[in-house]
């Protein structure tokens, strides 16, 4: 670990008064995880204290205290899915990556873990694999899942990928459908909702494609930057929804018109978000 890289880090921070989280998070961009010397450097400069800090990083399931490797596969453990066979999934992907969960193989490829929910009980067993869900998961699958990983399964064919479907979504506050028959985004009726950042408002386009991040905004959005989401009908803002697993910020939920709630993480770059299809 390179303690100046952390003391830059932390005297960047210090000029935009930005918190806690916005630290680790650059930390852990630059080493990977947030290693115990860095943690302990925060403290010192910062006048912190080292119990708060690991606080924040062992709350926040997007920190890790120890070397992850190139792609993060989580297996849902929770009530539904483990009626479902999810023990037997998890089992079959510690064989075939030759680890246990919460391991990391040897050529930093895969980091294994197991988790009590993903939110997504309706399509269990759930597995997560780099933010990408992979639904209804049989054990004979596994081996699959690792293949189009070492692939790159950030690589969607919108169009083939059967983990990729429309879903039509309305304001959680009045009610009102969000979907916009007008305007096109991977060749379905969009998502649309009204974005403000940096003083900056106007239209925001969202595929409603579960799976797809491409999106259509009159203001070009910078990596990073959590943008406000309103309701372009009642103007209410679109909050209230659980911290993202991936970043820590508080995700956006939508009703979801057929049953359930989809959540998605405002921040731009993040592929955070959740799907409960459970009435």
């Amino acid at each position: 670990m390179n303690p100046e890289v952390v003391h830059n880090i932390l005297e960047k921070h210090q000029q935009s008064q930005d918190g806690l989280i916005s630290i680790l998070e650059d930390i852990q961009r630059s080493f990977g995880y947030l290693p115990s010397q860095a943690l302990q450097q925060v403290a010192e400069e910062s006048g912190r204290n080292l119990v708060d800090i690991y606080g924040v990083a062992t709350f926040y399931k997007s920190f890790s205290l120890k070397p992850r490797g190139k792609h993060l596969i989580s297996v849902c453990l929770g009530t539904a899915c483990h009626v479902r066979g999810a023990p037997s999934i998890a089992e079959e992907f510690e064989k075939s990556l030759k680890i246990e969960a919460g391991e990391t193989t040897e050529d930093q490829e895969f980091t294994l873990e197991t988790v009590n929910c993903l939110g997504a009980c309706a399509l269990g067993p759930v597995v997560v694999v780099d933010g990408h869900y992979f639904p209804n998961v049989k054990r004979t699958a596994v081996a699959e899942i690792i293949a189009k990983t070492r692939e790159g399964i950030d690589k969607i064919e919108v169009k083939t990928d059967q983990r990729v479907f429309p879903i039509e979504v309305s304001c959680p506050r009045c009610n009102h459908s969000l979907m916009d028959t007008m305007n096109l985004v991977d060749g379905h009726p969009c998502i649309t909702v009204t974005a403000s950042f940096n003083r900056k408002h106007g239209r925001l386009s969202m595929s409603c494609l579960y799976g797809s991040y491409n999106i259509a905004s009159e203001h070009v959005i910078p990596p990073d930057i959590v943008l406000n989401l309103f309701c372009p009908h009642c103007h209410a803002e679109l909050s209230g929804g659980a911290n993202c697993a991936e970043c820590g910020t508080p995700m956006v939920p939508m009703i979801v018109r057929s049953g359930g709630v989809v959540q998605v993480c405002p921040r731009r770059g993040c592929k955070g978000h959740l799907l409960d299809l459970s009435e």
